[in-house]
């Protein structure tokens, strides 16, 4: 089950269904099946918190994930700074429908165990976004 949440901000014109079937397929290219999964949408201020209090990092960032992953059966909370997202979007020059669908997928390859620590693995993670994201149509969300 997903679910989507806000704190501190407000609620998205997100199409809940829509997206998490996408999320459910694009698990599934990697052999995984969705357990319980929540997303935060929330400010660059609650977001430096949580990286603060659970990471221990000092600094804004566009995600984090909290992988609670069994097996094949994918769980976790994913964390999503908008203010973030709307500044990368136009940093970019992506739309910020897309951009936030790019970071909603980059949780998800998280817990089907893809890392973006080197560049190598940052070029890979970026592919496997592209990919996702070349299955969806953006008009249909926004």
């Amino acid at each position: 089950m997903i679910t989507y949440y806000y704190e501190d901000i407000e609620p998205l014109d997100i199409q809940e269904k829509n997206v998490s079937g996408w999320i459910k397929s694009t698990a599934a290219v990697y052999g995984k099946k969705i357990g319980e999964i929540s997303y935060i949408f929330c400010s660059d201020e609650r977001i430096l918190e949580v990286n603060k209090q659970y990471l221990d990092h000092d600094y804004y960032t566009d995600i984090i994930t909290f992988d609670y992953t069994q097996g094949n059966i994918l769980g976790g909370d994913i964390f999503v700074s908008v203010d973030t997202v709307k500044s990368n979007a136009g940093k970019f020059g992506q739309s910020f429908g897309k951009e936030l669908h790019r970071v909603i997928i980059h949780g998800i390859l998280h817990l089907c165990g893809q890392t973006d620590k080197t560049p190598e693995e940052q070029q890979q993670m970026t592919a496997k976004e592209n990919l996702a994201l070349d299955a969806i149509n953006f008009i249909e969300f926004y």
